[in-house]
């Protein structure tokens, strides 16, 4: 308090605030960045951590998996579309594979509907999706164009648009939809039971 009122018409040159903004500035820029390297390296912990717990799944596990996220971004409307659609290519990715390995669906008889938006490079976009599932453009439909522009939205998810894949065999549709519906029905009690 003295201090204060010993400085109070005491005033900082224009340099002077300078080097103090400019300080302030570059220690709350060592500390995000020690922050980030302190996350990272836990990151990197838990990562390998989960990794050993965690994999390699088993086929059984593998399907498991599959039905869970079928269950979340699947289409259960339709009696015999197989179908899941994300923004995240690695959610593509593991959809890709679940249908191929554990549904023994044949590579060719999936194929990709693009959602993009009208300001997006359209051949870019399908390029990108083809090579991130090593996917011939020819198994690409024609893309839903939609008329918002990209930059319109909040939502940006990975800047690829939404891409879906497709299959279509009622008896396997059927049992899907049949397994996520035994595994719903065993758990509803056990919820009712948490409480």
């Amino acid at each position: 308090s003295s201090l204060s009122l010993w400085l109070r018409n005491v005033s900082l040159t224009k340099d002077q605030m300078e080097g103090l903004k400019m300080k302030k500035i570059l220690a709350v820029e060592r500390y995000k960045e020690s922050m980030r390297i302190r996350r990272d390296e836990r990151h990197k912990e838990y990562y390998i951590s989960q990794k050993r717990k965690w994999l390699p799944l088993s086929d059984r596990e593998e399907f498991v998996a599959g039905l869970f996220l079928y269950w979340g971004e699947g289409n259960k409307v339709s009696s015999n579309s197989i179908n899941i659609t994300n923004t995240d290519p690695a959610v593509i990715k593991y959809g890709y594979y679940w249908m191929n390995k554990c549904l023994k669906i044949p590579k060719n008889k999936i194929f990709i509907l693009l959602h993009l938006y009208k300001d997006m490079d359209i051949e870019a976009e399908t390029e990108f999706w083809s090579k991130e599932l090593g996917m011939d453009k020819n198994q690409f439909k024609r893309p839903y164009i939609k008329d918002s522009l990209r930059t319109d939205i909040d939502q940006k998810g990975f800047g690829h648009g939404t891409c879906g894949l497709w299959a279509f065999k009622t008896e396997i549709k059927e049992n899907i939809l049949m397994a996520i519906k035994a595994i719903s029905d065993s758990y509803a009690g056990k919820v009712l039971n948490l409480v």
